[in-house]
C-alpha cells in the first residue's frame, strides 16, 4: 500500500512541480523586464513558495527551525549540507529577506523553464566546474555583489549531493573566495534533512509521508578565526543537528 502511495503522490507532486517552473517562467521573464530587478526577485520568492510548500501533496512534514539571530546591515554566507534539489527551494523560501542567491554548476543555467532563467538573470554564481579560474571569478563575483547589497550568498561546502546523514568533508575553496570579497559576512550553518530521503532513486518515485526540515543555526563571526576553523566550527553544528533526527 505505501508503495502504490508512493506512486500515486509522486505523479500529482511533479505534475504540480512542472506545471509551476512552467507558470513561473514567462511571468518572471515579464517581472524582470518590466518592473525590474525587485519584482523579479519576488516572482522567484513565489516560485520556491509553490515548489516547498507543494511537497504537502506527497504527505511531507515541513518545518523551518531558527536558531540564528542574524543582524540587519550584515551580509551573510549561509553554510549548507546538500541532500537534494529539494534542499533549495526551502533555502530561497526561508532566507527570502536576505535575497539569496546560490553557487550553482553550469548545467543548470539552461534547459529547465523557470529555474535556469533565474540562475542567469538572478545574480547567482553559475560555475563550471571543469574550469577552476572560471568558478572562481564567479564566486568572486557572487562575494562583491552581497558585499555591496548586504544580501546573502548559499554554498554546499561538501560539493555534491550526500543523501545520508553523514556529510563529506567541506571544501575550503568557494567559502574563502566569498569571504575574500565580503570580509564583512557572517557565516550561517543550515542544517538539512530529510530531503534526501525523500527522492532516493531520484525524482520518481519520491517517498511519501517524509519529515523535511531545514534548521538555520548560530551565525559564526569569522573575525579572528582562521577558515579551517569556520568550516570545521560550522560542519559541526551542522552534523550535531543530522545526529539529533537520525
Amino acid at each position: 500500500m505505501k508503495k502504490i502511495l508512493d506512486y500515486l503522490l509522486s505523479i500529482i507532486y511533479l505534475i504540480h512541480f512542472g506545471l509551476t517552473i512552467l507558470i513561473f517562467h514567462p511571468i518572471q521573464w515579464f517581472t524582470l523586464h518590466v518592473f525590474g530587478k525587485q519584482a523579479h526577485k519576488v516572482t522567484v520568492d513565489y516560485l520556491n513558495f509553490f515548489l516547498n510548500f507543494g511537497l504537502y501533496l506527497t504527505g511531507a512534514s515541513i518545518r523551518f527551525e531558527n536558531r540564528s539571530n542574524i543582524p540587519a546591515g550584515r551580509p551573510i554566507i549561509v553554510v549548507a549540507n546538500h541532500q537534494s534539489m529539494f534542499d533549495i527551494s526551502g533555502l530561497t523560501w526561508y532566507f527570502r529577506q536576505y535575497h539569496p542567491r546560490f553557487v550553482s554548476k553550469i548545467e543548470l543555467a539552461k534547459g529547465i523553464p523557470s529555474i535556469s532563467f533565474n540562475l542567469r538573470h538572478g545574480g547567482s554564481a553559475i560555475i563550471n566546474r571543469k574550469d577552476g579560474k572560471q568558478a572562481l571569478l564567479e564566486i568572486a563575483r557572487l562575494g562583491s555583489l552581497i558585499h555591496k547589497e548586504k544580501s546573502s550568498a548559499m554554498i554546499f561546502p561538501e560539493g555534491t549531493r550526500t543523501a545520508s546523514a553523514q556529510m563529506r568533508p567541506f571544501q575550503p575553496g568557494g567559502v574563502a573566495t566569498l569571504l575574500k570579497k565580503a570580509p564583512d559576512a557572517l557565516i550561517v550553518p543550515v542544517a538539512i534533512c530529510g530531503t534526501g530521503k525523500l527522492n532516493p532513486k531520484g525524482l520518481f518515485p519520491l517517498t511519501s509521508f517524509t519529515a523535511i526540515s531545514w534548521t538555520a543555526l548560530p551565525v559564526i563571526e569569522p573575525s579572528g578565526k582562521s577558515l579551517e576553523e569556520i568550516l570545521m566550527l560550522s560542519q559541526n553544528a551542522i552534523q550535531s543537528v543530522l545526529d539529533e533526527k537520525k
